[in-house]
């Protein structure tokens, strides 16, 4: 794989890269880069957590070095329980991994950390005193404004929590953090500052965040909105059955997105095609080798929306076989770190 092939590969499906310019300079310069992504241990896991698995194998494909952080610390900072801190770790170190394979991913160059690991070195910590000497209380508020839970008495964790996410750029010592564009204010608070204690700024790397199942963000906090790890065949049709799927449209549409970066990508990869199952009377059985003439045929009202629902459910369920057996016999692991 040349230099604008692997480029080609890494950027697709990209939001925004600061810079282009020395992404493309690095590839030039490293044979193999480090890319890292950071997930906090605060709510359990959901399918679009496959949207940054994949981009990760797409780095993995490319000759990368990945670095997942399973990160308590920031999972702390933002509000889990100091109790239950090591319970939702061991389930994140369970569940995460199993999504790779999952999507039958070579891990060769794929390398898990917990952050508790590195941010409790004295180094670290002395670091991260002097980088708040620098950072003003109003820049790292509009850091953490789009990641921290807020509330109407804020903690000064919270102020805290985008101090910590730059420096791990330093300690895991890579060359590109890569998160959701709910980041970019905080990768960009990483870039402006890690300078300011003698520190190199990286790469940052954007992918978009897919609308959940109620047409707003996926989220962990939101049942509604989002598909489970866990969730077995019939909870997965029944909340697509559900799911904000208007027909003819793609705003908003999160069965749409999950498609287009999720399953698509997969099948495009694989070379394999996407058959949705019909009656006859309804037009038949259709493939589709691409997202883009799924999202044609689709806007054309070619496609129903329940059709697809049906489609995109079996394709989640297979997906999902690898998470829930990962999780088998460990159900009071699950409990205890979530409550469930």
């Amino acid at each position: 794989m040349d230099i604008d092939q692997k480029y080609k590969l890494i950027a697709r499906n990209a939001q925004e890269i600061v810079t282009e310019d020395e992404l493309k300079k690095l590839l030039k310069e490293k044979k193999n880069p480090v890319v890292y992504l950071g997930t906090a241990i605060t709510g359990k896991p959901h399918v679009a957590y496959f949207v940054w698995v994949l981009k990760m194998a797409d780095f993995l494909k490319a000759g990368f070095k990945v670095k997942v952080l399973l990160s308590d610390i920031t999972g702390a900072l933002d509000n889990t329980p100091w109790d239950i801190l090591d319970k939702r770790y061991e389930y994140y170190k369970i569940i995460i991994p199993s999504m790779f394979e999952a999507v039958g991913v070579n891990t060769k160059n794929l390398e898990f950390v917990k952050s508790s690991d590195i941010n409790l070195d004295s180094k670290y910590f002395f670091d991260l005193l002097r980088l708040s000497t620098f950072a003003s209380v109003h820049d790292a508020r509009k850091a953490g404004s789009e990641v921290v839970k807020e509330s109407a008495n804020p903690k000064l964790s919270g102020l805290i929590y985008p101090l910590v996410q730059a420096l791990d750029e330093q300690y895991l010592d890579v060359d590109i953090q890569y998160g959701g564009i709910d980041q970019r204010k905080i990768l960009m608070f990483a870039r402006e500052y890690l300078p300011k204690i003698g520190y190199k700024p990286r790469i940052e790397f954007m992918t978009p965040i897919i609308p959940g199942l109620i047409g707003e963000k996926m989220s962990a906090s939101s049942e509604g909105s989002k598909i489970d790890l866990l969730d077995d065949s019939s909870v997965v049709k029944k909340k697509l059955n559900k799911a904000y799927c208007p027909e003819g449209e793609v705003e908003g549409n999160g069965v749409l997105a999950f498609c287009r970066y999720v399953i698509m990508i997969m099948k495009e990869d694989n070379k394999k095609e996407l058959t949705i199952d019909r009656p006859e009377k309804f037009g038949g059985n259709v493939s589709y080798k691409t997202y883009v003439d799924l999202e044609k045929d689709f806007v054309a009202k070619k496609l129903h929306p329940m059709d697809l629902k049906q489609a995109v459910a079996k394709e989640i369920d297979v997906l999902l076989a690898e998470t829930r057996k990962a999780v088998k016999g460990k159900e009071n692991l699950v409990k205890e770190a979530f409550g469930e």
